[in-house]
Formats: structure tokens, sequence, C-alpha cells
């Protein structure tokens, strides 16, 4: 979670300007916390930029302050709030029902502009969202008990140029991107594009890494091929010997087959550069070709022979 909560540092480093821009980020805090209905609103977060951020954020948006805060280096700190004339204020300010079988929804005429769709969103991640490290893998997801929140908030997304994905887990809805470039745009978009071009660059190191694995792999499978091509050549070779016709080769034949037995390691381009004068590796493999084909019909003949005549 080191990479979510950087993001989230990042997030809150903005000042807190406009007054809308303040209860839209409020207001995707309180859709995506966890708890909050007439009766009581929870935040609970381990991020410490956000217990910054929080009491200065419902000053500025509604002008009032948690019934209880964290203490100070507390690691999991709770914001809470009871007071009914409070949480009242909270509710008329987002047109919502005071009810306490209320079902909440997202309020869009809250979010025409678009800076403040833009606050809702960084409230809604800095409240119910979380990224996984980059050069792990990629997934960012927001998620929120609310479940017509959870189904209106896609739509959102979409306005906003986003194609997300979601589903259900626990009793929660999750609305969540899976590609790099999706949760690169959508940092940017939140305000968060350090974070953005980390993702970026850990893209690019992990693609770049895959290119390296997979040349190794081609390089080691075309290693294992020349081995067994020498294999096969030296054989063939040591056939010819044993039965005596290796001497009785044209003078390129015999360089070529001293060569392999010399350089056993060496692919045919690096022999053909041995010969005198150099040849391509295409000449040096047709004259490879044709000692192993001396040397099979040499294996048959022997094959063929009948004992006793």
């Amino acid at each position: 979670m080191a990479f979510s909560a950087d993001v989230k540092g990042e997030l809150c480093r903005p000042a807190i300007s406009r007054k809308c821009c303040a209860q839209a980020e409020a207001y995707g805090i309180l859709l995506f916390c966890g708890v909050f209905h007439p009766r009581q609103a929870r935040i609970v977060t381990e991020c410490g930029a956000l217990k910054e951020r929080l009491p200065q954020l419902f000053r500025k948006a509604f002008k009032l302050s948690f019934d209880q805060v964290p203490e100070p280096g507390e690691g999991k700190g709770i914001f809470l709030m009871e007071d009914p004339a409070k949480l009242r204020a909270i509710f008329h300010a987002f047109d919502l029902e005071w009810d306490g079988a209320v079902s909440l929804h997202i309020n869009l005429a809250l979010l025409e502009e678009e800076h403040c769709r833009t606050a809702f969103l960084r409230g809604a991640f800095l409240a119910g969202g979380s990224v996984t490290d980059p050069m792990k893998g990629y997934h960012l997801e927001l998620a929120t008990s609310h479940y017509h929140v959870g189904r209106e908030l896609p739509a959102l997304l979409r306005e906003a140029g986003f194609e997300p994905k979601e589903t259900e887990r626990k009793g929660s809805r999750v609305v969540y991107f899976k590609h790099s470039d999706h949760i690169e745009d959508f940092l940017t978009f939140l305000g968060a594009p350090v974070s953005a071009m980390a993702v970026m660059n850990a893209r690019l190191e992990r693609d770049l890494q895959g290119r390296v694995n997979r040349q190794v792999n081609c390089d080691s499978a075309n290693l294992d091929k020349t081995v067994a091509a020498a294999r096969e050549q030296l054989a063939a070779i040591q056939r010819l010997r044993a039965a005596g016709r290796l001497e009785g080769l044209p003078d390129k034949l015999r360089e070529a087959a001293r060569l392999r037995e010399e350089n056993p390691e060496l692919n045919l381009g690096q022999l053909g550069a041995l010969c005198d004068p150099p040849v391509s590796k295409p000449a040096f493999s047709h004259r490879m070709r044709k000692l192993t084909e001396l040397a099979e019909g040499q294996k048959e003949a022997v094959g063929n022979e009948v004992p006793g005549m």
C-alpha cells in the first residue's frame, strides 16, 4: 500500500481554494468512507496527509469541525461526526433527504463544473481508493458500500472520458482500471502527475525487462541449437575418420572438418570467418552439410554389410 499512500499524499498537497470544490471533495470522501448516514459520519484513514487535510476541508466546505479526531502520531486515525445539527447541515448542503432509511446517490447537479467533478473523484479516491505498486502490477480501484453510488460512479467517469470496469466484492461496489495507460490518465486527471509518471516509468521498465528476457530466451534457444548441430557435425567427422575417408576428401571439406573439431563452441558464421580465404555462413553451412551427408552414407553402408560375407 506504500504507492497508494504516496498517491494520496500527492493529492493532498494542493491548497483548498474554492468552497464548491471543497464541498465536492468532502462529498466524495463521505460517499466512499464506509459510514455516512443521518446519525453518523465516520472516516478511517492511515494516510498522514489526509489526516491533516480533513479538518481544513470540512471547515472550508461546511464551517464545521469533527466531534472526534485522531491523536497526533496515531496509526489508523478515526474522524467522527455524530452531532445531529452538523450532520443535518451536511445533508442539506448535498440536497440529501434527512431520513433514517435514506439510500444515498450521487447528486450530479452538484458536479456540473469539471473542477468540481475532479474534486469529487479525488475525494472518492482518498477515502475509498487504492492503487497497486506499478512494479508489481496495474490495478486502481474505488470501492463504496453504497450500492447506488457504486452503480452511478461509472457513468460519471465515462462523462470524464474514462472506461472503467465494475464488480462486487464483500458487499461493496468496486469500480476499477487494469491498464497502465488508463491508470496514468486517471491519476493525472485527479491531480497526481508525479504518481502518473511513476506508473509510466514502471511500465517502460517492465516492457524493457520483458524484451530483454525474450532476447535472452531466444539467444539461449539458438545456443542450444548451435550446440546440438556441432555435436552432430563432430560425430559425422569422427565416422568419416574411422572409415578412413576423411583424408581423401577435397581440401575445403577437410578444412571445414578441422575447424569444427578445433572450435566446437563456435557457430557456422564464426567458423566461416576462420577459413582461408574466409567464406560466408551459408557457404560453410553447405560444407558441413556435405560432411554430414557423406557420414550418413558411410553409416548406411556399414549398416547394410552382411556378416560373414
